[in-house]
């Protein structure tokens, strides 16, 4: 990083934003073995910020530091990549390092190398929630490739509902595993739509 040495606080934090960026480039691997679905990780770490938020509010934890703790999860990941099970029978990246290089001038080492350590120790009710809205996240995404049809995204779901790690957790996904993922917007906020399209109305 030494070529990075002179550039203004300012200057680094722009490059912060261009790198948090890459995320929005940077596939989930794991949909490779999955045989169905995609996503980034800019796309991921959304949907688990919005569900820890929620958790926190459950579990009356710090919703701010929960939220916090989902939105940087793997920021590392614009430098290393997303690593699915396979890969990492072969292969390991020095996430911490990457994380070090990219917040290196710009403020910001003390605040997301904090979340980083806490989420890495587990040892907050924070950090634990937070560990489980990233398996929400993944469990929700099976169960709409399941809901579709794929048989292996139902076994892996099985799987993913055992890595859950607290009460309101558990709860959550428990209910994910039977609801439709469709139901919100089928069945709802108007029903009676379908029965209404091209013109249809109660009575003809």
């Amino acid at each position: 990083m030494a070529d990075m040495d002179g550039r203004d606080r300012l200057t680094r934090l722009a490059d912060f934003f261009f790198e948090c960026g890459m995320l929005r480039k940077t596939p989930r691997t794991g949909y490779q073995f999955l045989g169905t679905g995609s996503e980034t990780v800019a796309e991921h770490s959304f949907r688990t910020t919005v569900i820890g938020h929620v958790l926190a509010r459950m579990a009356g934890a710090d919703v701010a530091r929960t939220t916090y703790l989902c939105l940087f999860h793997d920021l590392h990941e614009a430098r290393t990549g997303d690593f699915n099970y396979v890969n990492r029978i072969y292969n390991s990246s020095t996430r911490t390092l990457a994380l070090e290089h990219a917040v290196k001038g710009t403020g910001l080492e003390e605040d997301i190398l904090g979340y980083w350590k806490e989420l890495e120790e587990t040892a907050t009710l924070e950090a634990r929630l937070a560990q489980d809205a990233d398996q929400l996240d993944f469990i929700l995404n099976l169960k709409e490739e399941a809901d579709l049809g794929n048989a292996y995204a139902a076994k892996w779901l099985e799987t993913a509902l055992q890595r859950v790690r607290t009460q309101w957790g558990r709860e959550l996904a428990d209910t994910i595993a039977v609801t439709d993922h469709k139901d919100w917007w089928f069945l709802g906020p108007d029903p009676s739509w379908w029965s209404r399209k091209n013109g249809k109305t109660s009575g003809k």
